[in-house]
């Protein structure tokens, strides 16, 4: 089985990711890697952080010889940021009053539920690790991820679908979607011109305001073939696994697979994908009229592509903070500030590609198995050839 987790703190010293389930003979480029941390730190409306940070993935173990051994993975990536926060957060006990406490909880945020569970006095160390700064660690390893897919011929990507009220109320296209992975420069990662340019307008306008903005991002997964995931156990499904990936994003309150928000209020046979027969495609000869599924039935990939779509909540430190309460004294007080960003859905998009991606070579591993890529990818060319003589 494909495992990962994350360990590190938003001000400390640096991020780990570990990867371990990964066949031997995968040949993974560190520029893969610092690409996809590089996409993570762009887009209209991110902070004075990403000023700070030039986020690259230092492999320390798990690849040797540009290849995987099959042995866990292990990535580290630094905290610039670090050598302004030395004092106030050391290992070792250190000089409490060098502290830098959070003296309020801001609303929207761990701060008030974190430390309540872990009866903290303040909310200094709940706001370091719940903090977005972590979803680096998961785009560093889901990179590789994104390498072992891509030897199946399935590649992953996202782009914004709306940034507060100003959205794009068409589906993009493939094609138009894995043109924007080539953008020296990203804005707003939205396949729209028009509506980037009025998505920065608003974002320019709130920005004024103290206030953040929230909007969707769509991630695709195309060339998935039939049969990743299963119905057999509710803990297998693949739409359940997709959804519990993307929505464990920070900011993340919202996850829709194909075109699931608008199914639940409409006719049955508008939103059933027809089943046709026809020429041979890439998998099958199969048709479909429609993709409303999203690339998933029954818990099961069916061929089509894998559209997957986070809605973000505003950034929860405002420049103009909410009321709130004061930890020490119980008084009302207006909430902390942290630097933060006005706008982060392109970024927690490509987090979400990452996720999407984690999630797909893990069924991949399961489906397919194999301890070298070798052994993989001559299981999944025999799945193929079993696809097209169904």
């Amino acid at each position: 089985m494909l495992r990962y987790f994350t360990a590190g703190e938003s001000h400390g010293e640096a991020l780990v990711a570990f990867l371990s389930g990964v066949p031997a003979g995968l040949k993974v480029e560190q520029a893969a890697l610092d690409r996809e941390l590089w996409r993570r730190q762009q887009g209209y409306g991110r902070g004075g952080r990403m000023k700070i940070e030039r986020d690259a993935a230092h492999i320390l173990s798990g690849v040797r010889q540009g290849l995987t051994i099959g042995s866990p993975i292990s990535v580290r990536l630094e905290n610039r940021d670090w050598k302004n926060w030395q004092d106030a957060l050391p290992v070792a006990e250190g000089n409490p009053a060098l502290h830098k406490r959070v003296a309020s909880p801001r609303p929207g945020h761990a701060d008030l539920a974190g430390a309540l569970k872990y009866n903290f006095p303040e909310a200094r160390y709940v706001l370091e690790r719940a903090s977005a700064r972590e979803s680096a660690a998961r785009v560093a390893v889901g990179a590789i991820a994104k390498v072992f897919l891509r030897e199946m011929g399935i590649d992953v990507f996202s782009h914004v679908i709306a940034v507060g009220m100003i959205s794009v109320e068409k589906e993009v296209p493939w094609q138009e979607i894995a043109a924007l992975y080539d953008r020296p420069e990203i804005l707003l990662n939205c396949a729209d011109p028009e509506r980037e340019q009025q998505m920065k307008a608003e974002i320019d306008k709130i920005l004024r305001t103290g206030d953040s903005l929230g909007g969707i991002f769509e991630v695709v997964a195309h060339g998935v073939p039939p049969g990743l995931g299963t119905y057999a156990q509710w803990d297998e499904r693949l739409d359940a696994l997709l959804a519990a990936a993307v929505m464990s994003l920070q900011a993340v309150k919202a996850v829709e697979i194909g075109s699931g928000i608008a199914s639940a209020t409409s006719l049955g046979s508008s939103v059933h994908d027809e089943i046709g027969y026809g020429e041979p495609a890439d998998f099958t000869s199969f048709t479909r009229t429609h993709n409303n599924a999203g690339g998933i039935e029954g818990g099961v990939s069916n061929g089509e592509e894998i559209r997957v779509r986070g809605y973000l909540k505003p950034i929860s430190t405002l420049r103009r903070p909410l009321q709130s309460v004061d930890f020490s004294t119980r008084e009302p007080v207006r909430a902390a500030y942290e630097r933060s960003d006005v706008c982060v859905v392109p970024a927690a998009g490509v987090a979400a590609e990452a996720m999407v991606a984690l999630t797909l070579a893990r069924c991949a591993i399961d489906k397919f198995g194999g301890d070298s890529m070798g052994e993989t990818l001559r299981n999944f060319r025999g799945y193929c050839q079993q696809l097209k003589d169904y």
